[in-house]
């Protein structure tokens, strides 16, 4: 592959708080905008989690606070069962759009892939700004269902239809407020492919002299590899939308089937398929899996070769099964479906095709354990959570191979067994690589270091709660313990397991309270925090070759030139156990290579 490099014309730096702080052109402070975006859908997003929470846990109590606020969720006293689908709904799809696709990739990947190519910006600037305003809006819109009318909906965060499709009549929140998550998921949409755009120019024509595709960082490859599955998987969600919308408000009959009774009425619709939008939905989502799990990827493949001073362990591998994982997932939307009624033999290839991501997952996995072993490894907070971020990973990853096969997923489809799955391999695990990055990246963004102290204890406390919150869901699954369900009081069968719910609850509770440590170190660190240097982890990337943090132009004035590959740890000979990207190799005569210095193509 031949190196590149590109002239572009840098913006010039603002000079007021509007244009500098809000409004601004700069990757960097639109990652960070992106970043505490994210930390507010996240405090949302848990707090909605206790709310429904406290529904299966203690079904019969009155919550006199949360009915002032909601007073038509609580009417008769006790939380009611539309209230808490409606929480489960908006949980769901804050926590994915705006947290698990926002934070990682618009977030870190705006403020670090430029600079990490060293590049002085994304290559569409103006594209840029607009597409976090636009994701901004799109959350406005989001949280505004709370509060209409009717209330949020309560379809899930997957809008199934025909009970999304319908209108009012299909019960409360159902009116405007799935109007208007249609709406704000069709905004969503659209700034996501602003920004994938901009990702995948900046990389393909960016990138510094010397820096060839295979001397890029795993993050960059990650970032890479994500924007193209949001550039093929969200046209076609924005069209479900648009689709999903003209059935609610044009009268069209896209996903309302004929014959439909409800409340005594007869819906005078005919022609339409709910399946058609189960297959447009899930050929967004699980793609959107992905989205959500590769920068985390990234980042750990980043942070452990970083603190076990080792290159990564099959540097082009891990390259390889980044893009099989991408591809490969968008093949497998169906095993969403088993139960949908699909052909047995669609259901055996999508099944297959499932399994078969396990292959690239599983080199993934292995190299990371090659990277570590026989290593030094340096247990900053950061490394933990990195660490952490593989146990998540490979836990949820075993269960997923169990719901990957048609005659184990079609009895517990329905069941606590998948919430306890794909929170465990989507949610946590991408969690806890956004954990790694920010204790990681914070003193290159702030020039300051986040309290190492702090950050163990919310490490530590998170690990074993979160642990503590799915491994039980699991065991709820396996006993026929159904999903959407408000409570379980009637099934005189579940009684036993009860206290296991009161159990996940109460360890919901504490984790979620945990994360006010974290925010208090983010929000203290900011000002407080021990100064850093420019290198404080002795690391040999790009961003660790500026200024902590970086100028407007990342590199004041003076692009770098690469001369290695993004993990040169170890190096026998070196003077110290790193070498920089920029080292040239002159100055490495007679200092044999650690496997790493042949990126040169």
């Amino acid at each position: 592959m031949s190196e590149t490099s590109h002239a572009h014309q840098v913006h010039a730096a603002p000079t007021g708080f509007i244009w500098k702080y809000i409004f601004s052109l700069d990757h960097k402070i639109i990652g960070i905008q992106y970043y505490f975006l994210a930390l507010i859908a996240v405090f949302l997003g848990m707090a909605l989690s206790l709310i429904f929470r406290l529904r299966l846990a203690w079904p019969t109590e009155q919550w006199p606070l949360l009915a002032k606020i909601f007073p038509a969720g609580f009417e008769g006293g006790p939380m009611t069962p539309e209230f808490y689908l409606s929480m489960v709904t908006m949980h769901g799809t804050i926590m994915v759009f705006f947290v698990l696709t926002t934070a990682p990739q618009s977030g870190f990947g705006n403020y670090f892939l430029p600079i990490q190519i060293g590049a002085h910006d994304m290559a569409f600037p103006v594209l840029n700004m607009l597409s976090f305003w636009v994701t901004f809006v799109s959350m406005v819109v989001m949280v505004a269902a709370l509060f209409v009318t009717g209330g949020a909906p309560l379809s899930g965060w997957t809008a199934y239809a025909p009970l999304s499709a319908l209108g009012e009549i299909a019960g409360p929140g159902q009116g405007l407020g799935q109007t208007l998550w249609i709406i704000s998921i069709a905004i969503f949409c659209l700034a996501s492919l602003l920004g994938a755009l901009n990702f995948i120019t900046t990389v393909l024509n960016m990138r510094a002299k010397g820096m060839s595709l295979m001397r890029m960082p795993l993050t960059v490859w990650t970032w890479f590899t994500t924007a193209i599955l949001a550039l093929l998987s969200f046209p076609v969600l924005l069209a479900g939308g648009i689709l999903l919308l003209f059935d609610r408000l044009g009268g069209t009959s896209f996903f309302i089937p004929a014959g439909l009774v409800v409340s005594d009425r007869v819906i005078a619709h005919a022609g339409g398929s709910p399946i058609l939008w189960q297959h447009l939905f899930w050929f967004f989502g699980h793609p959107e899996v992905y989205i959500a799990i590769l920068p985390g990827m990234g980042a750990t493949s980043h942070i452990l070769s970083t603190f076990a001073r080792k290159p990564v362990f099959g540097y082009r591998a891990m390259v390889f099964a980044i893009f099989a994982i991408g591809l490969l997932g968008f093949f497998v939307w169906g095993h969403h479906m088993f139960i949908s009624g699909m052909s047995p033999y669609s259901a055996m290839t999508f099944s297959i095709l499932t399994l078969s991501i396990g292959v690239p997952s599983a080199v993934k996995t292995f190299n990371w354990l090659g990277t570590l072993w026989g290593s030094r490894i340096r247990f900053t907070t950061a490394m933990l959570f990195a660490i952490g971020f593989v146990s998540l990973f490979v836990a949820g990853g075993i269960t997923g191979l169990v719901l990957g096969q048609t005659s184990l997923d079609l009895p517990m489809h329905d069941t606590y067994f998948v919430p306890a799955h794909f929170h465990l391999v989507m949610g946590v695990a991408s969690i806890f690589g956004m954990f790694a990055a920010t204790y990681f990246w914070f003193p290159k963004m702030f020039g300051r270091f986040m309290s190492e102290r702090l950050g163990k204890f919310h490490f530590w406390l998170t690990f074993i709660g979160v642990y503590c919150i799915f491994v039980p869901m699991h065991t709820m699954g396996m006993v026929g313990m159904p999903r959407r369900y408000s409570q379980f009081t009637e099934y005189r069968f579940l009684d036993s397991i009860h206290p296991l719910v009161i159990f996940v609850s109460i360890a919901a509770i504490i984790t979620a309270l945990v994360q006010l440590v974290f925010y208090f170190n983010l929000i203290w660190s900011i000002f407080k925090g021990k100064k850093a240097g420019d290198n404080p982890w002795e690391a040999t990337t790009l961003e660790w070759n500026t200024a902590s943090p970086p100028p407007h132009d990342n590199f004041a004035g003076v692009l770098p030139v690469v001369y290695r590959g993004p993990y040169e740890f170890a190096v026998p000979g070196a003077p110290n156990d790193y070498v920089m990207q920029t080292e040239p190799d002159s100055s490495m005569e007679g200092v044999s290579g650690n496997g790493h210095n042949d990126h040169k193509h």
